[in-house]
């Protein structure tokens, strides 16, 4: 039934229950529409004017109005207490924790998406707001923290492992944004003066993606579902998923490279 609702190729470990939950409730949504669309063809045919010249003002007394509802509410506490409930739960349990886990800070602004990574060591960089400039340090990274001079900040694209859990901080410097990896199944509003954590695990690489849609020029996209601004629709990042060796390189080759006290430090 899934590829009958026109949803995204699945590419995460956790969107297969969420594709499951879509399923059931289109389908619940159906039977219920034709149940409830043929009972009041029903009705509408039982009490017409011609067979009924004077109204009655008690309503009709039976069984089958109830069995109609009752069906309704058990399907509702189904959906409910079978699905929301234990979904919303194991999402809530907490972020992965361990080696493995890549930890990424993602920060929107009008309109772009900043993407902050550790660097070698692992220790983010401090950061200050009086410090951000648009052109050279879109985060205020202090070039006088030692733990940041290896930090690597790219601007719309996100690389990640694949197989291994992504655990991404997602904060904003200006207005309300909706961070969304559609085939990810992962979006959640970025509001500002927050931190939100989401994660997932990608079981799908960009390369095996592009095969499987028989499209070289494929790539996963980041975007903002929620507008934020006149440049709204230009807000639109690159994911990449690619092996944890391809990873790795990726990293390397954007680590900054050891400065001079003399020179300046994004240059």
């Amino acid at each position: 039934m899934l590829r009958y609702l026109g949803l995204p190729e699945l590419a995460s470990e956790h969107g297969a229950r969420i594709d499951e939950m879509t399923a059931s409730l289109h389908l619940s949504m159906l039977v219920m529409f034709v149940g409830w669309g043929a009972f009041f063809l029903f009705l509408v045919f039982r009490f017409r004017s011609g067979r009924n010249p004077k109204a009655r003002y008690l309503g009709v007394r039976g069984t089958i109005p109830m069995i109609f509802v009752a069906m309704a509410f058990a399907e509702e506490l189904v959906l409910l207490f079978g699905s929301s409930i234990p979904l919303f739960a194991a999402r809530n349990a907490g972020p992965p924790k361990g080696a493995e886990t890549v930890i990424v800070h993602a920060v929107a602004e009008q309109f772009a998406w900043n993407f902050h990574y550790p660097g070698g060591d692992g220790v983010f960089g401090r950061t200050d707001p009086k410090l951000i400039d648009s052109q050279t340090n879109p985060l205020g990274l202090d070039p006088a923290d030692e733990a940041g001079k290896d930090d690597i900040i790219i601007t719309n694209q996100l690389h990640l492992p694949l197989g291994k859990f992504a655990l991404i901080h997602l904060s904003s410097k200006d207005v309300i944004h909706s961070f969304f990896l559609p085939e990810m199944r992962v979006k959640q509003d970025v509001i500002p003066g927050m931190t939100f954590p989401v994660w997932f695990k990608p079981t799908v690489s960009t390369a095996q993606m592009r095969e499987r849609k028989g499209n070289p020029e494929f790539n996963y996209e980041v975007g903002c579902a929620q507008l934020c601004g006149l440049g709204h629709a230009r807000m639109r990042g690159y994911l990449t998923i690619e092996t944890p060796e391809e990873f790795q390189a990726w990293l390397v080759e954007h680590t900054p490279k050891a400065k001079s006290a003399e020179d300046s430090f994004w240059n």
